[in-house]
């Protein structure tokens, strides 16, 4: 019987599989990108002059993954190669298609864009390539760097540099970025804190939070899904959202336009105005700025009233129409909303 239960405990451990051991991989260049379809990426900050690469790969094929590497349109690259049309992802949350180019580029608007791709699936179950690669990228200090990945989640914490995340369908954090920062989602939430520098978003679907940015520029395009932020000091602002409410909260910024075709604008303003254009397609707007503002305001509503804190001395005022100035008139307010009320309010 001992012999037995030692032939039977013996057989088990056999059948559990060695636990995947990461590689690791390095690659210098002026600019680096690396790109993956399926896992989770994560960028840290990293030392010396190279980008490291840390690959675990995962999924019952994951031995037939290639790594390559090399220069591509004039970046050095690291490439996730994955030998099939329609891959399994046990992570992925719904079916995703991309087009991906045979030396395992996508996304990315080079000139090969609309030759040598192939269209790829990756999804949670079914037949295909079961297999997936999660990467830690160590960035060091300066680096320009350009991440791609289709399915998964990505994470970027603590890098200094200019940086380019391009994800089709993933969440996505970034916290304690100082540099150059380009986002570009598919669908997925994403959450960006304590980021300085310049920062550009375009996310397709999914909710957006944006606390304690500051820099020049902020820029935000958003198909669908809320908008919100808190602490963000920047020269100029910009959003454009399809669907879905802005909330800011704590903003400084002396030039601000944001938009939204359907879904309420909601600003707190701390600093001076120079420029400030408001629209929503449906839904209110509420600005609330410093007791001492000065400005030219127009303002209008197709449905709903008009409300301020301040004296205005008119110009012309209807119902739902008003053009007048507060103060001096030394900064400019447009505001206008297809439907609900505008309130202009003081902090």
């Amino acid at each position: 019987m001992s012999r037995l239960r030692t032939a039977i405990a013996l057989s088990s451990l056999l059948a559990v599989p060695a636990l995947a051991q990461p590689e690791q991989r390095s690659i210098k260049g002026s600019t680096v990108a690396i790109y993956n379809l399926a896992g989770r990426l994560r960028a840290v900050a990293g030392t010396g002059d190279a980008v490291i690469v840390e690959i675990t790969r995962g999924g019952a094929d994951a031995a037939k993954l290639r790594v390559e590497s090399g220069a591509i349109g004039g970046r050095e690259t690291l490439r996730i190669v994955y030998p099939g049309d329609r891959i399994v992802y046990p992570d992925s949350r719904s079916r995703t298609s991309i087009n991906v180019r045979s030396d395992g580029t996508f996304s990315d608007g080079s000139w090969q864009e609309f030759r040598d791709r192939d269209r790829v699936d990756i999804r949670n179950y079914g037949p295909g390539l079961e297999a997936f690669a999660d990467l830690v990228v160590r960035v060091p200090k300066g680096q320009k760097i350009e991440l791609f990945l289709a399915v998964g989640r990505a994470e970027i914490t603590n890098v200094e540099g200019d940086i380019v995340l391009d994800v089709g369908a993933a969440d996505v954090d970034v916290a304690g970025v100082k540099g150059s920062l380009v986002l570009d989602t598919g669908s997925g939430r994403v959450a960006v804190r304590d980021v300085t520098g310049n920062l550009n978003i375009d996310s397709g679907s999914g909710g957006l939070s944006v606390d304690r940015v500051t820099g020049d520029v902020l820029r935000i395009d958003s198909g669908s899904g809320g908008v919100q932020g808190n602490d963000i000091t920047v020269r100029e602002f910009n959003a454009d959202i399809g669907s879905g409410g802005l909330r800011l909260f704590r903003m400084k910024a002396p030039h601000v336009s944001a938009q939204t075709g359907s879904g309420g604008i909601t600003l707190e303003l701390l600093s001076d105005i120079e420029r400030l254009d408001v629209e929503t397609g449906s839904g209110g707007a509420t600005i609330r700025v410093p007791a001492t503002l000065s400005a030219e305001v127009d303002a209008e509503t197709g449905s709903g009233g008009f409300s301020s804190d301040f004296e205005i001395t008119t110009r012309r005022m209807s119902r739902n129409h008003i053009e007048g100035r507060i103060g001096d008139g030394k900064g400019r307010i447009r505001i206008e909303a297809g439907s609900g009320s505008v309130r202009l309010l003081k902090n």
